[in-house]
């Protein structure tokens, strides 16, 4: 099916790239389908497109980019909703805020983006036994990590198209504890 999006224009998705949020996100509850979106260009982001409403997109971060150290301990309920019988098929994103101006960007640590690479089942989940901040300045550590691999935070062309990601468990690995 072809999806008209606010920010990327129309994007084909399949019934395979879309991510169901059963509870919704938190402050977005009546939104529960969305899809991964990336640059074709290799962009560091990734973007979650709501479906329905084409002006709703959120950029994402793997955590691991900016924290080395980055761990999600799931709470029983949560694996629950995810059906996370094992956690190696799952795989975590930070929402970023991006201002006005970008040095000032920010990523949520304390609220990460879970998906169930099998099922395509998300949830945002709040990570209460660990003390990560909700906004953790990351500029300065993404110029550090996309120099390392010689890439750059923001791509020159806005021009550049975009594509749905096609969920799989091949897609990444994971970072995930078992919650003890």
């Amino acid at each position: 099916m072809m999806v008209e999006t606010t920010r990327f224009g129309s994007i084909q998705v399949e019934d395979n790239d879309i991510v169901n949020f059963p509870e919704g996100m938190l402050g977005f509850s009546k939104i529960h389908q969305y899809v991964l979106v990336e640059r074709v260009d290799d962009s560091l982001f990734l973007w979650l497109q709501a479906l329905k409403k084409p002006s709703v997109a959120f950029p994402l971060l793997e955590p691991q980019i900016f924290e080395l150290n980055y761990k999600v301990e799931l709470m029983d309920e949560d694996r629950r909703l995810l059906k996370l019988n094992t956690l190696n098929c799952a795989k975590v994103f930070a929402i970023i805020t991006i201002p006005s101006d970008p040095m000032k960007m920010t990523a949520n640590l304390k609220a990460p983006i879970v998906v169930n690479l099998k099922t395509r089942l998300a949830k945002q989940v709040i990570l209460h036994n660990i003390d990560y901040p909700i906004r953790k300045g990351i500029f300065s550590d993404l110029q550090r990590h996309c120099a390392a691999k010689q890439r750059t935070v923001f791509p020159d062309s806005e021009a550049s198209a975009y594509q749905a990601i096609h969920i799989s468990e091949e897609f990444v690995e994971t970072n995930i504890e078992e919650n003890v």
